[in-house]
């Protein structure tokens, strides 16, 4: 891939891919998406245009146009193209390289990093083609033997970053910085610190409303108002619904049996899992597998 176009799939999966702790290429037009569904373990940035659908974690996404695509480790996702015609730039990183990135304000509500919301800014035709001479340049600055080039491919990440957040409307970054939304805040970080589960020995630790209540000092009341009044769920729904995303995703996405991942969850007996799963997905953990 000397020239930096990516025709093979399996190149992806080559030792030695991420040399550096980077790669940056274009997707060659022969190639339909990435049809790999499982969880990464690697950041990824792409800049696509065109017609395509990604699954992403539970969900699907249908795009057309200009778009930018932001993934992050453990979640699974698909990219299948169905435009006959399509551009697509990709830059790939490892967690350790993206530690080397200053966590400025832009880069903590950006979606490499932030939980929850959309992975995908759509984008005009102007900011496509910045952002598109930014990924050339990338490619280009990766086959040099610069002493700062790590340092040099993460500043023009930070510069993606801040085209997406130009592209979505101002008030998505207005908050009230009330003693409620201060409450709510903590709280889903709190609640999204615990996922996702990556190993058998992990488990979640808070469960409840009052269990997150005792964390915080405060009572749990107070805890319940302040997420309703900010985010429009309870706390318990907020927490049900993560416990239940992140259940789904172990039992499609692993070969962990339903017990180990009812322990992992936090569930003390898998009866108990089950009848959660049951209640709020309306099937049982081994009918989705069958499925």
């Amino acid at each position: 891939m000397k020239d930096g176009l990516l025709r093979d799939i399996e190149t992806l999966k080559q030792p030695g891919f991420l040399s550096g702790g980077f790669r940056v290429y274009q997707v060659h037009h022969s190639l339909k998406g990435l049809p790999d569904y499982s969880r990464k373990d690697f950041y990824r940035v792409c800049l696509h245009h065109g017609k395509s659908t990604i699954h992403y974690a539970d969900k699907s996404i249908h795009l057309e146009g200009y778009n930018l695509f932001f993934g992050k480790p453990h979640i699974p996702y698909s990219w299948i193209v169905e435009s006959p015609e399509h551009n697509t730039y990709s830059c790939i990183f490892s967690e350790d390289f993206f530690n080397g990135i200053e966590r400025l304000k832009s880069l903590q509500e950006s979606p490499l990093l932030k939980i929850g919301g959309t992975p995908v800014y759509t984008l005009t035709e102007k900011s496509y083609l910045f952002v598109k001479a930014i990924f050339e340049k990338m490619i280009e600055e990766q086959s040099l033997h610069y002493q700062y080039k790590q340092e040099l491919i993460r500043n023009y990440i930070n510069l993606i970053v801040h085209e997406a957040h130009k592209s979505q409307p101002l008030n998505k970054y207005l908050k009230s910085m009330n003693a409620s939304s201060r409450i709510a805040d903590v709280f889903m970080e709190l609640l999204n610190k615990q996922f996702p589960i990556s190993c058998m020995g992990q488990h979640i630790k808070l469960k409840t409303p009052k269990n997150f209540a005792q964390h915080l000092n405060i009572h749990v009341n107070h805890l319940n108002r302040s997420v309703k009044e900010v985010t429009g769920k309870t706390t318990k729904e907020h927490i049900t619904e993560k416990i239940a995303i992140e259940a789904k995703l172990l039992l499609l996405h692993t070969d962990w049996n339903v017990a180990e991942i009812a322990h992992s969850l936090g569930f003390e007996y898998p009866t108990y899992f089950n009848n959660f799963f049951k209640r709020v997905m309306g099937c049982t953990p081994n009918s989705l597998r069958r499925k």
